[in-house]
Formats: structure tokens, C-alpha cells, sequence
């Protein structure tokens, strides 16, 4: 099964370039690529639902977007000069995937202009680009907003 995501980064700091990470290790590339003016910023993805229900208490997932060991998945977004910006910030903002249980792949299974958002700060404390682990983390919700008109 196909699963569409949606991450909202919250008004990160302008004049910064951030992209979903595609690939991992040396061989990666960054894609939707934006420059962000303190507005929030789109990135929509899809990913495979992997493993067996009989087996594993939560679902797996397979996809080049998709980070660490299960069951600790995460996406990246790319920051700075690791979303091509010379002379700008080198970090990585690590978006966790827990949460996504079985239960909510089932209900994504009903209706298929469903798909899981989530929403995270865009800026840290200090008024840099948020990096590292997300925290908080507010988790995936189920929402009818469709990335693909």
C-alpha cells in the first residue's frame, strides 16, 4: 500500500533553502527544494507500507525517502548547503515516523483522498533553522487534504 504524507514546516527562517532528502549516505539528493520567506513550507511524499500485521506491532516502510533502522523510521529534510544553498547553514531536521500504527493504516485504506500531516517548527529558539530530532513531536494525523489536485 501506498501511503501520502504531507509535512508542514512552520515558519522556518527566511532566506534558507530546505528539501526532502532522497537517498541515503553518499548517495542522496535533495528534492522539492524551497527558499523559505518565514511563510510555512509544503513538502508532500509518498512511501510503501511494509511488514505483516502477524509479526510486527507496527508497520514498516520502504521508500528512498526513508531514514534509520526500524522501527525508528524517519525522513530528513535537508537544510541549507545540504539543500545546494552555498554559504549557508549544514543541517538536517530528522522527522520522526512514529505513531503510524496498523489501526491508522486501515483507516487511510477507506477513503483515498486521506493522507497523514504532520506539522513541525521550522525555527529553534535562537531564531536558526530547526534541526536535529524534532521536539516536541506532535505525531501524523489523518487529513482529507489531498497533495495531489
Amino acid at each position: 500500500m501506498e501511503l501520502s504524507l504531507h509535512i508542514i514546516l512552520q515558519k522556518p527562517p527566511a532566506n534558507v533553502d530546505f528539501g526532502l532528502q532522497n537517498g541515503s549516505g553518499s548517495k542522496y539528493e535533495t528534492v522539492q527544494t524551497q527558499r523559505s520567506n518565514s511563510t510555512d513550507l509544503h513538502f508532500y511524499l509518498t512511501i510503501m507500507v511494509k511488514g505483516d500485521r502477524q509479526k510486527d506491532s507496527l508497520p514498516k516502510f520502504s521508500s528512498p525517502f526513508i531514514q534509520g533502522p526500524y522501527p525508528n523510521n524517519f525522513i530528513y529534510l535537508d537544510i541549507g548547503r545540504l539543500a545546494g544553498q552555498i554559504g549557508s547553514w549544514e543541517r538536517r531536521l530528522k522527522i520522526p515516523l512514529t505513531g503510524i500504527t496498523w489501526e491508522i493504516i486501515d483507516q487511510l485504506k477507506t477513503e483515498s483522498n486521506l493522507i497523514l500531516e504532520t506539522k513541525v517548527p521550522g525555527t529553534a529558539k535562537d531564531g536558526t533553522p530547526n534541526c536535529a530530532t524534532v521536539k516536541p513531536f506532535d505525531g501524523w494525523k489523518i487529513t482529507s487534504t489531498s497533495p495531489i489536485n
